[in-house]
């Protein structure tokens, strides 16, 4: 993607394919969206993509489906100069895919979008990964890539943190607590009292439970007839497990942090 020297004496250009017809030519390897603000600003949206497009052998018909792909179409003759940050990240991730690359590769994607910009990137990225591409999604978003991604890589300070799924990877930073809500709380409480259990009062009558799982704890209380109004298991959030495991790789750490 041109961000990095060659390490070798050959080296593969991913956009050059010089026909866009899958059957006669392998698909571009890979697109990407860098830097969403790096456009001519005299050009319209439309001549942008035009551009590259016949610099790489793209068909023109391409430009007009990704246009309306990324809900440009009202705007597609306006000077990318006039555009919103939110206008130009849709623009960025059309020329990202204008190759119909295997496998696309987008830094913060949703930076500057709105509500229903978020979504539409999000269920975007969902249907690209559905028709077998590779998406790489660099953010961040915590909340964000907890509800569209499938695995993450995290890296600090240039070194490899972490290389798992998101499942995992909030499991491990999850202690074993269950919140439990009951009519008698107090019978359940000596229930449940053990030396591996720690039993803390929580908000409007409830308890937390630490030491057991949410069967575990569902096992008692059903073994002892007694009736739950909740049982729930509580998981550290993408966020929460990310700045656990990244609390000693911080790059620049205020004091209060470094204390933590």
């Amino acid at each position: 993607m041109g961000t990095a020297p060659p390490r070798s004496r050959s080296l593969r250009c991913c956009l050059s394919a010089a026909t866009f017809d899958r059957e006669q030519a392998d698909a571009p390897e890979v697109g990407g969206l860098l830097e969403a603000r790096s456009v001519h600003t005299g050009r319209s949206a439309y001549n942008h993509l035009l551009a590259l497009a016949q610099t790489h052998g793209i068909p023109k018909r391409r430009v007009a489906d990704l246009i309306d792909l990324v809900g440009l179409h009202e705007v597609a003759r306006k000077r990318t100069g006039q555009f919103s940050l939110g206008m130009g990240q849709r623009l960025g991730i059309a020329a990202a895919l204008l190759g119909d690359p295997k496998t696309v590769m987008l830094d913060e994607p949703v930076n500057g979008l709105d509500p229903e910009g978020i979504h539409w990137v999000r269920n975007l990225l969902k249907g690209l990964a559905a028709e077998g591409r590779t998406v790489f999604v660099s953010s961040h978003l915590m909340s964000e890539m907890a509800l569209t991604a499938d695995h993450l890589i995290v890296i600090g300070r240039g070194k490899l943190i972490a290389d798992t799924s998101v499942d995992d990877f909030v499991s491990r930073a999850s202690q074993k607590v269950v919140l439990v809500r009951s009519p008698e709380l107090e019978r359940l409480r000596t229930e449940l009292a053990g030396p591996a259990v720690s039993l803390v009062a929580a908000d409007r009558g409830a308890l937390e439970v630490h030491g057991l799982t949410a069967e575990q704890v569902g096992e008692v209380a059903a073994g002892a007839g007694i009736a739950l109004h909740e049982l729930t298991p509580l998981q550290a959030s993408l966020e929460e497990a990310f700045m656990n495991l990244t609390r000693d790789e911080l790059e620049f750490a205020t004091e209060m942090e470094a204390v933590a």
